[in-house]
């Protein structure tokens, strides 16, 4: 890791990682401090099945994903440890095949690659300031901005410039605060081996930490997120990584996406969104 950055080591694992051995790729996966399930996506290799997250109900898991938002740094670092303790008791699923080497956009692939091996669809992932259809979109390679990254980089335990490389995003200040941090990512991950009975007793336990009431109406996320103590800062983009606006129906399309939602926090720490006039407001219903 000393003579390349970690973005060049990812960009050379997302072109050239299916000619690596799987030590090797192990190996990267030690020096970036990422699961070793997503440096095998990112290089293009099988994810065996012990690696993956057991057949469980998603809606207990949407619940328990849910549930996690409402708690602190020092209640999610509790959690997690309460979750290293549980015992693996679900069987593996079948080995999951390489993504298709031939995309021209390998980035859609790998994303969902990221969801799938932490169990993670559309409603099961916490709400992170963007719309499903937004998400969808990212998904099928409609587009993928910073600030879409930024988004969902935290809740799956990725940081913003990792995953920027690997969708071949330059990195520039933006306008933007995620919701959730790479902490939450880290208890959703430690969540991966869990059965459905032991994500319902993680869920009450996370209730138990957070003394989590119901209010009777339903918010995407909890009331008064914390700022993250180890935030990550966005490094201003040098004039040789500047790249022209895109043109024509794909600046539309991102420019409108792009745009949604902004999120701020009042004095008290409670989360506002401010939308575009023109975004339609994505539904959620609380699990």
């Amino acid at each position: 890791m000393e003579s390349v950055t970690r973005s060049e080591l990812l960009r050379d694992l997302l072109d050239h990682g299916r000619n690596y051995a799987a030590s090797r790729i192990e190996e990267h996966a030690g020096e970036l401090d990422l699961p070793l399930a997503d440096v095998l996506v990112v290089a293009g290799h099988p994810v065996p099945g012990h690696l993956l997250p057991p057949d469980r109900n998603q809606k207990v898991l949407r619940a328990f994903a849910y549930r996690v938002t409402y708690c602190t740094h020092a209640q999610l670092a509790l959690l997690r440890d309460f979750l290293d303790a549980l015992p693996v008791l679900g069987t593996p699923p079948d080995a999951r095949p390489a993504r298709d080497p031939t995309e021209p956009d390998p980035f859609p692939a790998v994303l969902q690659a990221i969801m799938d091996n932490r169990g993670l669809g559309l409603y099961e992932l916490p709400f992170v300031g963007l719309a499903r259809s937004t998400i969808l979109g990212m998904l099928h390679g409609r587009w993928h901005q910073l600030r879409q990254l930024h988004a969902i980089a935290g809740p799956l335990g990725w940081r913003l410039a990792d995953l920027a490389a690997v969708a071949d995003e330059s990195l520039h200040p933006i306008d933007f605060h995620p919701i959730l941090c790479h902490h939450v990512g880290a208890v959703l991950l430690a969540a991966v081996p869990c059965t459905t009975e032991q994500l319902k007793h993680a869920g009450r336990e996370a209730d138990l930490l957070n003394v989590h009431k119901n209010r009777g109406v339903w918010q995407p996320v909890s009331y008064g997120v914390e700022e993250c103590p180890d935030a990550e800062a966005i490094p201003p983009e040098s004039p040789a990584d500047e790249r022209p606006p895109p043109v024509g129906p794909q600046r539309d399309r991102r420019l409108n996406h792009g745009s949604r939602p902004s999120v701020r926090r009042n004095a008290s720490g409670r989360i506002l969104i401010r939308r575009n006039a023109a975004a339609t407001p994505p539904r959620h219903q609380e699990p």
